[in-house]
């Protein structure tokens, strides 16, 4: 017998299947993540939680447009303010 502890399961519908709540709360399983999956030699399926940066823009206020700027003389070729 195997040792293996189950937490839950999921039945595949549609080559889709649920992933249960709890292990979704358990490793902050948000919309927008990613699964990476793995098989590796032995066939065991490896599943690898990618998660999506959440709020990179979200303490920007962007640009109000009332200061002009000479990109040419006032940015470097990146883009970084040279004054």
């Amino acid at each position: 017998m195997s040792s293996e502890r189950v937490d839950s399961e999921s039945t595949v519908s549609g080559n889709q299947a649920n992933i249960p709540a709890h292990i979704r709360r358990e490793l902050d399983i948000d919309d927008g993540d990613k699964l990476r999956w793995t098989i590796e030699d032995d066939g065991t399926l490896r599943v690898r939680v990618v998660q999506q940066r959440r709020g990179t823009f979200s303490d920007f206020d962007g640009y109000d447009g009332d200061e002009r700027t000479d990109v040419t003389t006032e940015h470097d070729a990146w883009g970084v303010d040279t004054e």
